[in-house]
């Protein structure tokens, strides 16, 4: 099977960056901003005048990771029901969003939407938006959790995200290997 990439927003990008490098048949993890106006830059974006999104790129085999299950673990390690935040995070640069290439991609997307929100008692208020021009990610954003663990946010927000991920998604997770 063709690998294939979506790009989806679950607020900072730090922390689905981290969750969709731990999936199985995923090759590629990419931090990046659109679903705005404009050349695109970490202070840009965080004024929130962009109007761009953190969003993370992933390219995976759909053989592998069937794309359900990497939408069902989009949903399950952010809250989709939050508009324009997640925590302490604040601004329209971190809501949640699927990001389409095509009406068929919507039309997946509005599905796995649909087919999240019996899991929550609030509406789901992810959107659905074009994918239009992707900048990619300050080289200090890529794969930031793994090179700094020990950052206050790594600990407090993105670490309990992972240990949902593993106690409810641990037939889809690669293998670690002990150091």
């Amino acid at each position: 099977m063709t690998d294939r990439t979506v790009v989806l927003a679950a607020g900072c990008f730090w922390c689905l960056d981290s969750i969709a490098r731990k999936l199985i048949g995923v090759s590629r993890v990419r931090s990046v901003y659109t679903g705005g106006t404009g050349p695109a830059h970490y202070h840009a974006v965080c004024s929130g005048t962009t109007g761009h999104a953190e969003a993370v790129e992933i390219t995976f085999d759909p053989g592998e990771l069937p794309a359900e299950v990497l939408y069902e673990i989009f949903f399950s390690t952010h809250d989709p029901t939050s508009l324009n935040r997640q925590g302490y995070d604040v601004g329209t640069q971190y809501r949640s969003a699927m990001f389409y290439t095509s009406a068929a991609e919507k039309a997946e997307f509005q599905q796995a939407i649909d087919a999240a929100q019996r899991h929550f008692t609030a509406p789901i208020v992810t959107a659905l938006e074009p994918l239009g021009q992707v900048y990619e990610a300050e080289p200090e954003h890529q794969d930031f959790h793994s090179r700094q663990p020990g950052v206050g946010y790594c600990q407090f927000i993105i670490d309990p995200k992972v240990a949902k991920l593993r106690a409810g998604w641990s037939q889809w997770l690669r293998q670690e290997v002990s150091a």
